[in-house]
């Protein structure tokens, strides 16, 4: 499906389980998300965790971008919580502060209504955005702990959508 956001040109959104990404497009989003989480964060972790390969990629391309400006993961259940979880979400450099972010999530809560229904999704926040993920239908559910030496708060979904 094809959007438009702000002054981005026309989006295509795909969702795709791991074996249906092109080489190309798992490069890619390998890069956004080192971009992201590596680079700009000043974090060195393990981002290709072997949890890939269990999830399903949802991503927001556009012509004249290599990366996805927009990405998360929807990883099955029982692979890291007993519900099915949402990470790796970001938005790249140029789709920021226009609301791609807030439509990705959205999208991710849709899609995970529709492949595990009656389960609520639970993710591992960056505590500073605890207030965003409210705002998307998320509690928090744990104390703050540091993974990668940056704050987290465990939220989940406060009821199940349909």
């Amino acid at each position: 499906m094809n959007t438009s956001i702000g002054s981005l040109p026309a989006l295509a959104w795909r969702t795709c389980r791991f074996e249906e990404l092109t080489p190309r497009e798992l490069q890619f989003i390998y890069m956004a998300r080192q971009q992201v989480f590596v680079v700009e964060q000043a974090c060195a972790y393990l981002d290709a965790d072997g949890h890939d390969e269990a999830a399903w990629h949802i991503a927001a391309w556009a012509a004249g971008h290599g990366t996805p400006l927009a990405y998360a993961r929807l990883i099955r259940p029982g692979v890291k919580y007993a519900e099915p979880s949402m990470g790796r979400v970001l938005t790249t450099e140029p789709a920021r502060r226009l609301g791609l972010g807030r439509e990705l999530v959205r999208r991710v809560i849709r899609h995970c209504a529709e492949v595990y229904p009656g389960q609520r999704l639970r993710i591992s926040a960056q505590s500073r955005l605890e207030r965003f993920y409210e705002t998307l239908g998320f509690d928090i559910v744990g104390t703050p702990y540091l993974e990668d030496g940056i704050p987290h708060t465990e939220m989940l979904q406060r009821v199940v959508t349909a």
